[in-house]
């Protein structure tokens, strides 16, 4: 049995990126959730420098089922981009149907909206080498809830048992009964899960670290926006932003050990240079 030791931690060295001249976005809930708008500063500012005076495009990934998608849509144009000039290149996730590598060509941002997530993990799989280029490439990302759960190289994509105990909420267990972990999009060396405080689900964060099936989680909650902007080790240069918290679970010297790292309002990040 390991012991679990809660505590705080203004600059934690515990995670990092695999990437560089980029930032990652990781949201914690929808953009119904998301009421801290001045998170999205930095990707608006990074969307004009990548675009280099053109008029910037978006792919928004999202969800769709029988048409559901054009009701969601409006809803993360509107807090990412507000009224800006920007292109918007929807891309439909659908059951038993894959996105093509090649929409991910040419853009200045990706999103990933919430949802199902074992879905965005399937639909996205035969694009993740895509999207891993488009992001090494400088090309910022933001993934919504399942788009946060789905960027790790090993992604938490639902459940709510481990070894026969349930570990959070039914509500929030994807339709899986095992904890499930699957190869990500490989833009993150951690595991991520969403709506930590609100839906309960960091007893499962801490789960997953502590039976060893993943080395490092980090939960977000809702309204809140964990920001990588490489190049960083561990959190160096990474941010978070809106009126949650962060919650890093790591494993150390025998044991499961959470740090909670406090967001600021309304976004710590400069504009890039």
């Amino acid at each position: 049995m390991h012991d679990l030791r809660l505590g705080n931690s203004d600059e934690p060295q515990l995670i990092g990126t695999i990437l560089s001249s980029v930032s990652i976005f990781l949201v914690g809930g929808g953009p119904d959730t998301t009421t801290s708008l001045g998170v999205f500063d930095a990707f608006r500012s990074e969307l004009q420098a990548h675009a280099s005076g053109r008029r910037p495009r978006v792919a928004v990934v999202v969800f769709d089922h029988e048409g559901s998608a054009q009701r969601y849509l409006p809803a993360y144009t509107e807090v990412l981009v507000g009224s800006a000039a920007v292109e918007i290149q929807s891309v439909l996730v659908r059951r038993g149907r894959t996105v093509e590598p090649d929409i991910f060509v040419d853009l200045d941002g990706i999103v990933v909206a919430g949802g199902p997530t074992p879905d965005y993990l399937a639909g996205l799989s035969s694009a993740s080498a895509g999207i891993r280029a488009a992001v090494g490439s400088g090309v910022p990302y933001v993934g919504f809830s399942a788009g946060a759960m789905i960027a790790p190289d090993a992604a938490l994509i639902g459940g709510l048992r481990m070894a026969g105990l349930q570990v959070c909420p039914s509500d929030w267990s994807e339709g899986l009964d095992q904890v499930t972990v699957r190869p990500g999009l490989g833009l993150l060396s951690f595991t991520v899960d969403v709506h930590s405080a609100q839906a309960g689900t960091l007893g499962r964060a801490v789960a997953l670290v502590e039976a060893g099936e993943v080395a490092t989680t980090v939960g977000i909650d809702e309204d809140t926006c964990l920001v990588l902007a490489g190049p960083a080790s561990g959190l160096d240069g990474c941010s978070v932003a809106g009126s949650g918290s962060v919650w890093i679970v790591d494993y150390e010297q025998d044991r499961a050990v959470v740090s909670r790292i406090q967001a600021t309002l309304p976004n710590p990040l400069p504009d890039p240079a």
